[in-house]
């Protein structure tokens, strides 16, 4: 009898005795869209981030276009980006009407350099776009060091990394505009959906107009003045109260990620042939997934999967799309790490068991 599959992801949904009265009592309680609830989902995902300036939306990457909008990102503006990264990221960058500049990763984590970035920017420049890949936190002390000389925005992609941590804070609060992801195979789900944390609470009126057509809710419909382009772009009632019944159940499930990750951590290193990423001192990653690297990255992949231990290169490089052929150059350090890394499960379905059968899989050689 082969054993059990582990997949790379895996949905998480709370008991659905947790779920289930409040679900239906939102559904059927007369308001489904933007409401009360849309409201209350931001203000305990603020504090379980630490920043109270949040605002909801139907998906992240609505989240980021808005965040591009706000940090003054116009048609004909560059960002600089990451080709390492779920096509979503940059997609909203064009969505903006700006152009990606992709910046060169650190090999050691895919994630943006301070170095790359500097390498990037030019006079085009209006944001730094980061994303935290793979739930292990990018280098944001030299990052900003970096968007503070150049007088930049920076704007942090956390579609993988709810519950990681820099510098002792729970990322949230480390820059002017920072994402989150609530699809269906991130740490948290609330079917779809996405947060924006920002610094400055000024923005939030703007932001709230941005969502919903360029309007002001909190006045009369017959008194808003529309003076800008707005989109249908936020979080309904239903989507947030599995948000908030989610929140009562999230900590252990990002936990048992931290607790697989930092197992895999000590059981994988000095194996020859592979090593664990690696990241700055001041990181504390959520192990979305667990990034490893191997000299014969390919064999040891189709070991894992012949064995029902799912594996994989997760995304395409996203300087390989035609949309943004425009923006290709040299990246010698994605060029390193996108050759040997590989991505291994280590979520919360992922029990001691299984973890070391995948250990014990990957000493035996391919």
């Amino acid at each position: 009898m082969s054993p059990r599959p582990i997949p790379l992801f895996k949905v998480f949904l709370p008991p659905r005795e947790a779920l289930a009265g409040p679900l239906l009592d939102t559904l059927y309680g007369g308001q489904i869209t933007e409401g009360p609830k849309a409201a209350e989902f931001e203000h305990r995902f603020g504090a379980a981030i630490g920043n109270a300036n949040v605002l909801g939306f139907y998906c992240g990457t609505a989240a980021l276009h808005v965040a591009l909008l706000l940090a003054g990102v116009q048609p004909g503006d560059e960002v600089v980006s990451t080709a390492m990264t779920a096509e979503p990221t940059n997609m909203a960058i064009a969505q903006a009407g700006a152009r990606v500049a992709w910046a060169d990763v650190d090999p050691v984590n895919g994630n943006l350099s301070a170095e790359g970035i500097a390498a990037a920017i030019t006079p085009a420049t209006k944001a730094i776009m980061v994303v935290h890949y793979g739930g292990i936190p990018a280098a944001l002390d030299a990052i900003h060091a970096v968007a503070a000389r150049h007088g930049l925005p920076v704007i942090e992609d956390c579609a993988h990394a709810l519950g990681a941590r820099y510098g002792g804070k729970p990322l949230g609060s480390h820059s002017p505009f920072v994402m989150f992801s609530f699809q269906a195979i991130k740490h948290m789900t609330t079917v779809d959906g996405g947060a924006l944390a920002v610094s400055d609470p000024a923005l939030l009126p703007k932001g709230r107009r941005l969502r919903w057509f360029g309007i002001d809710r909190a006045l009369p419909r017959l008194e808003a003045e529309v003076a800008e382009v707005g989109w249908k772009y936020h979080m309904n009632d239903v989507t947030a109260q599995i948000g908030l019944v989610q929140l009562d159940h999230i900590e252990p499930v990002i936990a048992r990620h931290r607790d697989n990750g930092r197992w895999f951590d000590r059981e994988l290193a000095g194996i020859p042939g592979i090593e664990p990423a690696r990241w700055d001192a001041k990181a504390e990653p959520s192990y979305w997934f667990y990034t490893l690297f191997a000299d014969d990255r390919d064999g040891l992949m189709r070991r894992l999967n012949e064995r029902g231990i799912a594996a994989s290169l997760i995304h395409r490089r996203n300087d390989e799309h035609p949309l943004f052929a425009a923006a290709r150059h040299a990246l010698p350090g994605l060029d390193a790490f996108h050759a040997r890394v590989l991505h291994i499960p280590c979520g919360w379905w992922v029990d001691d068991e299984d973890r070391e059968r995948i250990a014990a899989t990957i000493r035996e050689g391919w």
